[in-house]
């Protein structure tokens, strides 16, 4: 008995998908670069769905907020609704009511009504992300785990660089609702795709509702902590931080909420979220590097546009247009690095990535107002080139000493360690650029007075060109204070973007000796280790 017992999970273990693994790796990415996509392609429409529904864009800014707070709850409780219902049945549900949801949203008549609808739609989405990663990692063997991980990778790191392009074409070309409806077709058929391709492992051993001791604690603590604390990233800029008492008490909220799910999760016998899995070092050094990678790529994926447009008056399909080739230098990246992972350890590629970011960020800090078109494309293309030895390599090594029944888990737990990065960053970035700007627009300012011959030559030369247009002297003088006062705004708000770039290079410098504290990963291989 015991013989044939470990047979079959000896088999259980060995067990293969049935089709070519590289058509469930397309089935997968099609829904999770949709659901990547819809984080930020409504970004752009926001003054638009405002006019439309007759709301301030401080208050639409709740269709991004409410999206990313049920997104961001979800995501680390895959595994545990994946044992509920079966991880493809629970795929499926997920799909189909994203798609569903992308569907009302764009047939929404009123604020509030796209707001709750979006809810409905970042819950859907949650799930798409972990459990894509999950039967990515088992559909393939060892040896090309790198590649499938690449193949993941398109969608989501390209997929937030498309989003404010797409988005914007899509609003100014037909409305804003069809960047709601684009989505249906990729659901249809994403459903049908994974009916017909997709199957669960052996081992996953799906459990009954009755067998399983449902931690209430749990799930409500965690949505309370991730639930106040993406709210709380979202607005604390727009409300000033800890000078509002929302965000006040949102902080506070959060903590308790972050804080007592940890010491409840621990206690737990079986916990809706496994933070166990942090107790092995490649994984939790993974994860730390996951949210750091999140803030790079969200941040700057935010800064860039805003920089170009507000200094440099670009449009905003020029704007757009500085981004895309950085989106198809990763994409073809991509499955170089999937190759390379079978020839080299991933820590090497990990840390070549970190230093080509760096090398793009310490580029973009160097950048003044006369920069052209196409050195941003160069500077930009060269910090997505690293994002592509980053993003596979860090997820390879996280999951390699990782158990094949853990992984729903792994990938919750990791793909929302990126997606709060990817708020903090955002958060971050912004708040830094209106307080750096504000202190060296203080510095700037002490150097006007008449006592500058800079200054006079300066003052003398515009009122010269604006009495030659035709004003009075001293309309003339009163102008030319406006235009060198404008023009100190603008030095000192292209300052401010220069030292985050720099800041930014620095962190990505910093990581790197992260990387040599987790233990060795032999290349071409996935986890070592497939059962307890």
């Amino acid at each position: 008995m015991a013989e044939s017992a470990n047979a079959q999970i000896a088999a259980a273990m060995d067990w293969k998908p049935a089709i070519n693994p590289w058509m469930i790796a397309g089935t997968v990415m099609l829904a999770t670069f949709m659901e990547v996509l819809d984080t930020s392609i409504a970004n752009v429409a926001l003054p638009h769905i405002a006019g439309s529904l007759s709301a301030s864009v401080d208050e639409s800014t709740w269709v991004l907020t409410s999206y990313l707070v049920s997104n961001a709850i979800v995501l680390p409780l895959t595994g545990w609704f994946s044992s509920l219902f079966g991880r493809k049945r629970f795929f499926m549900v997920c799909v189909a009511i994203f798609t569903t949801s992308s569907f009302l949203c764009g047939l929404a008549p009123t604020l509030p009504a796209l707001v709750t609808l979006r809810v409905i739609q970042g819950a859907g989405g949650g799930g798409l992300q972990p459990v894509s990663q999950a039967i990515l990692v088992e559909s393939f063997e060892r040896k090309q785990q790198g590649m499938a991980m690449a193949v993941y990778g398109m969608g989501v790191v390209v997929a937030p660089i498309v989003g404010p392009t797409l988005g914007g074409w899509i609003t100014d070309n037909f409305s804003w609702r069809w960047i709601f409806f684009i989505n249906i077709p990729i659901g249809i058929l994403a459903l049908l795709m994974t009916s017909t391709l997709i199957s669960d492992p052996l081992y996953l051993v799906r459990k009954h509702l009755s067998e399983m001791s449902i931690d209430f604690m749990g799930l409500g603590l965690l949505s309370l902590g991730l639930g106040f604390l993406q709210v709380m990233l979202d607005k604390g800029q727009r409300d000033d931080w800890f000078g509002s008492h929302f965000i006040v008490v949102c902080a506070m909220l959060a903590a308790i909420g972050l804080v007592g799910v940890v010491v409840w999760e621990l206690r737990q016998k079986e916990p809706v979220v496994d933070l166990r899995l942090l107790k092995d070092k490649n994984f939790a050094v993974s994860t730390f590097t996951m949210f750091a990678l999140g803030v790079v790529l969200y941040g700057t994926t935010v800064l860039l546009p805003v920089l170009v447009q507000t200094l440099l008056g670009y449009t905003a399909e020029l704007a757009g247009l500085v981004l895309s080739p950085g989106a198809v230098i990763t994409m073809l990246a991509m499955p170089l690095v999937g190759w390379l992972l079978g020839r080299y350890e991933p820590r090497w590629l990990v840390v070549l990535g970190l230093g080509i970011l760096a090398t793009g960020m310490f580029q973009l800090s160097g950048i003044n107002l006369d920069v052209s078109f196409w050195i941003l494309v160069g500077i930009w293309c060269i910090s997505r080139l690293g994002l592509a030895f980053l993003f596979v390599p860090v997820n390879v090594m996280a999951f390699y000493f990782i158990p094949r029944e853990k992984t729903n888990n792994a990938t919750g737990l990791i793909n929302v360690a990126r997606n709060i990065g990817g708020s903090v960053g955002i958060s971050l970035v912004t708040t830094m650029q209106s307080r750096l700007a504000q202190a060296h627009q203080n510095i700037l300012v002490s150097h006007l007075t008449p006592y500058s011959s800079a200054y006079r030559s300066m003052m003398a030369g515009a009122s010269a060109m604006f009495q030659a247009a035709g004003s009075s002297a001293t309309e003339a003088s009163a102008r030319a204070r406006g235009l060198i006062y404008s023009e100190l705004l603008r030095q000192s708000a292209i300052l401010s973007y220069v030292d985050i770039f720099w800041l930014l290079a620095m962190t990505c410098l910093a990581m790197i000796p992260l990387m040599f504290l987790m233990k060795k990963v032999r290349p071409g291989q996935g986890a070592a280790v497939t059962a307890h």
